[in-house]
């Protein structure tokens, strides 16, 4: 299988901390963050390519999909902070050659009191790591 999540995570969460520090960034699903403003970053899927792989079965790139979610709490304007930080991850992830699927708010069931925003990315990945657009 081949494996770069740790590689995106990284990339992404070095980008959104330049900006905002004091964020909370994890690479898990999270229902109710701990802290605020936060950031989950996960690969929901990892599937072989199949248009390259040989004869033999061997893996030469992947399809991976990766869920961002960001959170806010603050009493005014947070659908604005969720906004501003999606647009510094959607900025890295398309920079590193991700495709974004989709953005949208989505209603946060656990406390009305946070705004979720939800956004999906797609690329396609080389045994070498090499990430091509999709």
């Amino acid at each position: 299988m081949i494996d770069v999540e740790s590689e995106i995570f990284s990339a992404v969460a070095e980008a959104v901390k330049a900006v905002y520090p004091n964020i909370f960034i994890t690479g898990e699903y999270v229902k109710s963050p701990s802290s605020f403003p936060c950031v989950s970053l996960v690969e929901i899927s990892n599937a072989v390519y199949r248009n390259s792989s040989t004869n033999m079965v061997e893996e030469n790139h992947a399809a991976v999909t990766y869920e961002l979610n960001v959170y806010s709490n603050k009493s005014k304007r947070k659908k604005a902070e969720c906004r501003a930080i999606a647009d510094v991850a959607d900025r890295k992830l398309a920079q590193i050659g991700f495709t974004r699927m989709m953005f949208e708010p989505v209603p946060n069931m656990e406390d009305a009191t946070i705004y979720r925003m939800l956004g999906r990315y797609r690329a396609v990945v080389g045994n070498d790591h090499t990430i091509y657009r999709r």
